[in-house]
């Protein structure tokens, strides 16, 4: 599965308010070693992320995989 950019931008349960923005998406890219501008055109898969394992990259999978759950049942 890839997770997008709609996904870390709409996440609604990580903190108060709804997705997280984009400097701090930038840094948090760069502190993993990971391309912000190949993220943006394409995406990154998810396994890639939980083998980060922290709480951004677990919750972000969990709610691209809800996304996708929810688009294919009213799909």
């Amino acid at each position: 599965m890839i997770v997008t950019t709609r996904h870390v931008f709409t996440i609604p349960y990580f903190r108060a308010r709804q997705g997280f923005c984009r400097d701090g998406m930038r840094r948090w890219f760069a502190a993993h070693g990971l391309d912000w501008a190949d993220f943006k055109a394409n995406g990154i898969e998810a396994e890639r992320l939980e083998a980060i394992g922290d709480a951004f990259a677990l919750a972000t999978v969990k709610w691209a995989r809800e996304c996708a759950a929810a688009e294919a049942h009213h799909g």
